[in-house]
């Protein structure tokens, strides 16, 4: 097998930890409300918990339809919903509102319905289709390489949330975002309709 699947892994989540929809600006608010730094560091935890979940729902529901479908049809469906759902995201943006008063399952809950709600999942299928799996009797093995997909993709977005929830907190400070931070959401909605359609094109060769 090669390393790019697993280094697109480690770059998708990379991609959605700097993403501040994502989780480390929450962070960053929770630990200024409590004047902590901890605070930020902790709630991470949960964050990266409950956006892991919601890759692994859509690395489970990938290994089943490879299960079941061809290869080539799954993978034009799959271009087709990605398309579809930037273009929806391009309509109609998302907004999650949480109290600030939160616990661990109830961060872990907003992370998990905000990844599932921004199509986080959605971004590695393209990477999860071009992932080889040559023993397709070892369900073991297919298991096995979807929790590493998972641990991969989300070591990178915990890492890369981490740095800038750190950075953030501790020199740059929130107001920053108001006039230097670019548009990571549409840049995003815009990468998933181009993953899309890369795939799609892709399987149009013979």
């Amino acid at each position: 097998m090669t390393a790019w699947p697993w280094l697109a892994l480690a770059g998708l989540g990379a991609f959605h930890g700097l993403n501040p929809a994502m989780g480390w600006l929450f962070a960053v608010a929770l630990g200024l409300q409590r004047g902590s730094m901890r605070a930020v560091l902790v709630s991470l935890f949960p964050i990266a918990l409950g956006h892991a979940v919601s890759i692994a729902v859509v690395v489970a529901g990938v290994s089943i339809l490879q299960a079941i479908i061809e290869l080539r049809a799954l993978q034009r469906g799959a271009a087709l919903v990605l398309m579809g759902f930037g273009v929806y995201r391009l309509i109609a943006r998302h907004r999650g509102r949480v109290g600030m008063q939160v616990g661990f399952s109830e961060l872990a809950l907003w992370s998990f319905l905000m990844a599932t709600a921004h199509g986080a999942g959605l971004m590695l299928i393209p990477v999860l289709l071009h992932v080889p799996v040559h023993v397709h009797h070892a369900a073991h093995l297919q298991a096995g390489m979807g929790v590493a997909a998972v641990g991969v993709h989300t070591a990178a977005m915990l890492a890369a949330a981490g740095v800038i929830a750190v950075v953030v907190y501790r020199w740059v400070g929130l107001a920053f975002l108001r006039s230097g931070w670019i548009n990571v959401d549409l840049l995003w909605t815009i990468a998933l309709i181009a993953m899309g359609a890369v795939l799609l094109i892709s399987t149009l060769s013979p």
